[in-house]
């Protein structure tokens, strides 16, 4: 089974639109990219996109390549939308931990900032949309051997703690450990999320497993993942890269900015 991310996105807006004309009001958020790159630039158009399909107002704005850790703060906190993201990645001289903790809790709709992942009201997007990914496919997770390629602030951490949660039995593999091709073939549920094209091959894959790929990096002037294309001839279950994970988390990002600016208004007495 291929799963069409692009598919389910499309449900998932269709509710979030709900939400939001039950709101009353146009939901809004903001994205500061710092010297986008033409592959960020195309994220987020991809963004604006879904906003635009949600009934959400998306703004974007661009930093310069210069801007020091303090002024993207302050730009941060200045904004008064209701929610705020931060596009990765950022300019190495950027404290990137500082800036994520930076972002108001009850506007931090992309769950990056430490306290809202610890207990925020909203879901990770890309937990969310791998949730709804393998409920949808009938893949349980109670029980299930889950194998998470990379242990990254984005990926690898939010969906080994939500599998947790979840009741799999959980082990993560990273470029130290070496583990890789003696855990990832036992995995029933094998998520990668590397940006290393190609990573995850045949040879690696149970017959049948589960197989997440939330790998993206450029390859020959296209889109690849972590998973190679020939595993889903062989996985039970498969997100492709692109047209996979990515949509439907995008999806969740904007469910999360909607559920924001409701919670919002509920703080703010409008009914």
């Amino acid at each position: 089974m291929i799963v069409d991310g692009r598919q389910i996105a499309e449900e998932v807006l269709a509710k979030v639109r709900g939400d939001v004309e039950a709101l009353g009001r146009v939901p809004s958020f903001v994205a500061f990219a710092v010297a986008p790159s033409a592959a960020t630039l195309s994220y987020l158009k991809v963004k604006e996109r879904q906003a635009q399909a949600a009934g959400i107002e998306m703004v974007v704005r661009s930093l310069p390549e210069t801007s020091t850790t303090e002024a993207i703060i302050d730009e941060i906190q200045a904004a008064a939308e209701d929610a705020v993201i931060v596009q990765l990645p950022l300019p190495p001289h950027v404290d990137l931990m500082r800036v994520l903790e930076a972002i108001p809790e009850d506007k931090d709709a992309d769950v990056l900032s430490p306290q809202v992942r610890a207990s925020g009201p909203i879901m990770h997007p890309i937990a969310a949309s791998i949730k709804d990914i393998l409920a949808r496919s009938i893949v349980s997770v109670y029980g299930a051997r889950a194998v998470v390629v990379g242990q990254g602030w984005l990926v690898g951490q939010p969906v080994t703690a939500w599998l947790r949660e979840a009741g799999a039995q959980v082990e993560t593999v990273t470029r130290e450990s070496g583990d890789l091709m003696s855990l990832a073939p036992q995995a029933d549920i094998l998520v990668s999320g590397t940006g290393s094209p190609g990573l995850i091959t045949t040879q690696l894959v149970k017959r049948g497993a589960t197989v997440i790929d939330v790998g993206t990096s450029e390859l020959g002037g296209s889109i690849a993942g972590d998973v190679a294309p020939e595993v889903a001839t062989v996985a039970g279950v498969f997100t492709p890269v692109p047209g996979g994970v990515g949509p439907v988390a995008v999806a969740y990002l904007m469910k999360n900015v909607a559920e924001l600016a409701r919670l919002r208004n509920a703080n703010i007495g409008v009914h």
